[in-house]
């Protein structure tokens, strides 16, 4: 009898647990620090804007955003990586034109589908590249360098984040409209190649904006042209390319996913930390400085801009002839 009794007061115990932690309330998202992958090696753009945003969401969070740099394959394995991830929130992309856009038209073996496996978040920034040049390169403008280079077909280089990456074919269009051979130089990220043109190991680079314009205020590299339409406001007296190639024009962007199942809830709760930080003064500050031009969309907006990219970028990508086994 008492057995009988001691056996009905632990599965009375067993079964009142059960029922409290049914109906406890689940943990408040985040209760640990997420991980913001940047697909690229330190000190390019993706990774200065997931920087400056990242410590912003932090605060508004109040649970770490951890940056980490997971270069390799144009953006992919970083992306790859994401794709694969939880979805629980705790592990988030930093995602390009190169990661969503260029990347399913440049590799055969692509290991993400970049609609089906992400849950979109936020376009944060759109983002200006610019062409130039080492000072010590005889070319001051962009006409000079068409001159030049036609002068001298294939001895001059310029050197980008990667084959296919959106720095790598907007040299390729350039080469195309102004009809001149430049040798292509791919590195593993801008920072790497922003670092080789400073010493003069190439004279040329195609870069996004926000990491070389410090160099071009202070006269270590000479901006030849804005690949954006119009000029920039942070840099006036630089000309646009398509002033002297009309029609010339490409750009990049940054924007936050998460793996594809993430909860509405935890996504909302990203998005909203996301956008917030982009109202911040010193955070609009620092952007704007980098020439960033602030968006702030949502997930719902971001998605159809997926689409429209991918549309957008998949024929420049066959005419250009990079392809990526």
């Amino acid at each position: 009898m008492l057995k009988a009794f001691s056996r009905a007061a632990r599965a009375f115990g067993a079964a009142a647990i059960a029922l409290a932690a049914l109906s406890a309330p689940a943990a408040a998202y985040p209760d640990r620090p997420i991980t913001l992958i940047v697909p690229f090696a330190p000190g390019g753009s993706t990774d200065l804007v997931a920087r400056i945003v990242a410590a912003k969401m932090t605060e508004l969070l109040k649970q770490t955003v951890v940056v980490e740099n997971r270069g390799g394959a144009g953006g992919s394995l970083g992306a790859t990586a994401v794709a694969k991830a939880a979805p629980d929130g705790y592990t988030i992309l930093m995602a390009t034109v190169a990661t969503h856009a260029l990347n399913p038209a440049l590799y055969k073996k692509l290991q993400y589908d970049p609609v089906k496996d992400f849950a979109p978040i936020t376009l944060l920034v759109n983002v200006p590249n610019v062409l130039t040049a080492n000072p010590k390169f005889p070319a001051k403008s962009v006409k000079e360098l068409i001159e030049l280079a036609k002068k001298e077909p294939a001895k001059y280089a310029y050197a980008s984040s990667g084959n296919g990456s959106p720095l790598h074919l907007s040299g390729e269009l350039f080469k195309k409209m102004a009809g001149v051979d430049l040798v292509h130089i791919p590195y593993k990220g801008s920072g790497p190649a922003l670092v080789d043109v400073l010493a003069g190991q190439v004279p040329l680079q195609v870069d996004n904006l926000p990491s070389s314009i410090e160099h071009i205020k202070g006269g270590r590299l000479v901006a030849l042209g804005v690949t954006t339409a119009q000029r920039v406001p942070n840099l006036p007296d630089v000309p646009a390319i398509a002033e002297t190639l009309p029609g010339y024009e490409t750009y990049s962007w940054n924007a936050l996913f998460a793996p594809a199942g993430t909860p509405p809830e935890i996504v909302k709760a990203l998005h909203d930390a996301g956008v917030e930080a982009l109202k911040d003064e010193t955070v609009k500050k620092k952007l704007t400085d980098a020439t960033a031009v602030i968006v702030g969309s949502t997930p719902e907006e971001l998605g159809e801009f997926t689409k429209k990219e991918i549309e957008k970028w998949t024929p420049i990508v066959k005419d250009s002839g990079a392809q990526i086994d």
